[in-house]
């Protein structure tokens, strides 16, 4: 396994290999829930991409910014107010721009930012009136600008400055040299795909009228900091939809975390959410946004086609000649891309059970869009054909069992009581 990134000081890792005797967490949720082993990016990457891909099965309709056409418009005007849906432009994202509807994001004129048109699958959870959110770490602002602009700088000291670092606040001011690169900002903006959508983004980075109002229509629509998230499952109001997006220094992308630090987000929210009442009626689902540079061996089958110069992955401006197999016309959407982790951890999850169904990112999309029957998104979204998780739920036969484990280690908890 390689890191996509070159090595810079502070990042020496080179080449990586981590399994179940380091990552064992993902091991044991494998082990004694459900896996698949058929399971891809719907494109190539990298992260923004990715992150469209799972809330909107889509990465073309780019009104301004976008990488192909070549000729697209350079977004002006940053930061932009939220406004309502807009039709969808004629480019696709490939890179990772910073969303232009985020106050937060990358104020450098220099900066490449990015908007989208069209529907995500956050106008259909709210055309049913169904709750939902995304929840992302360092979401909120920890100052404002003296116009009043947010300032999104909280910082963790990833696990690369020692253990007894690790998780701790830290700011660049107060951090010794030598563990600098080991301060990470937490909020990533390019990571929040519903601020590149105006009428899904919170510009302004507001947070709810009240932990009642999680979930719900408010100033914050619908985009949150994590810590709104476990306020309302304190409050017992979680939204029927959650995505949550961990903090930079615990998200597992190279160069400003380790699969160490994703161990200990994933392990410490499985564990409190499975000593909710809720949990009986909760299905966690960990995926990835992108590869991040952690190469698997099996290729992955090219079932959408491109052919413009930004291709090169079956002959120079060409991935796959069929232009009948460019998905609804809209180029740049090579794909399948790289095989990536997918598990449910859930008391409707099979037991030890191994799926091999093919599936990419947008079922995400495709299983909340079949399981609050909301219809579909249009507009090129592959959600119409995106696999199904069918075979990794039993909803005949709920486990009433908890698995509870160390986030450090990944093992059980000794003498933890299944209930």
């Amino acid at each position: 396994m390689i890191p996509k990134q070159a090595p810079t000081p502070g990042n020496f890792a080179v080449l990586d290999y981590y399994d179940g005797n380091t990552v064992t967490a993902l091991w044991n949720y494998a082990q004694r829930f459900a896996m698949s082993d058929n399971s891809y990016s719907t494109g190539f990457g990298p992260s923004t991409p990715g992150a469209f891909e799972v809330v909107a099965g889509n990465t073309f309709g780019a009104t301004c910014g976008a990488d192909f056409p070549l000729m697209s418009p350079a977004c002006t005007g940053f930061p932009a107010p939220g406004g309502p849906a807009v039709a969808q432009g004629p480019g696709t994202v490939i890179e990772d721009p910073d969303p232009l509807y985020d106050a937060c994001a990358n104020p450098s004129p220099n900066d490449t930012k990015a908007a989208m048109g069209g529907r995500n699958v956050g106008d259909l959870l709210n055309g049913k009136g169904v709750t939902w959110g995304w929840f992302q770490g360092g979401f909120k602002p920890t100052s404002h600008t003296p116009t009043g602009t947010p300032v999104c700088d909280s910082r963790h000291y990833n696990i690369g400055a020692g253990t007894q670092n690790d998780g701790q606040p830290c700011t660049l001011t107060t951090a010794p040299p030598n563990l600098k690169p080991f301060c990470q900002v937490d909020y990533s903006p390019h990571h929040q795909p519903f601020e590149y959508w105006p009428q899904t983004a919170n510009t302004q980075h507001l947070p709810p009228t009240s932990v009642a109002a999680v979930g719900h229509q408010d100033q914050a629509n619908h985009q949150y900091d994590l810590s709104d998230f476990w306020a309302a499952a304190d409050h017992g109001n979680l939204p029927s939809v959650s995505y949550l997006k961990a903090s930079r220094f615990q998200d597992a992308h190279p160069g400003n975390s380790d699969p160490l630090d994703e161990q200990t987000f994933l392990v410490n929210t499985i564990n409190q959410l499975q000593r909710l009442d809720s949990w009986e009626s909760t299905a966690v689902v960990i995926l990835y946004d992108d590869s991040d540079g952690w190469y698997d061996h099996q290729m992955s089958p090219i079932l959408n086609q491109s052919q413009t110069s930004l291709d090169a992955l079956t002959s120079a401006g060409l991935c796959g000649s069929n232009a009948a197999r460019v998905p609804n016309g809209q180029q740049a959407r090579c794909g399948l891309g790289p095989r990536q982790p997918l598990l449910v951890v859930s008391p409707f999850a099979r037991s030890h059970a191994v799926d091999h169904s093919l599936t990419d990112q947008s079922w995400v999309v495709r299983f909340i869009e079949d399981n609050w029957k909301l219809g579909r998104i249009e507009g090129g979204s592959f959600d119409a054909r995106a696999g199904s998780l069918g075979g990794l739920f039993d909803f005949n036969r709920p486990r009433s069992d908890r698995l509870i484990l160390d986030p450090t280690t990944g093992l059980r908890v000794a003498g933890q009581q299944d209930n």
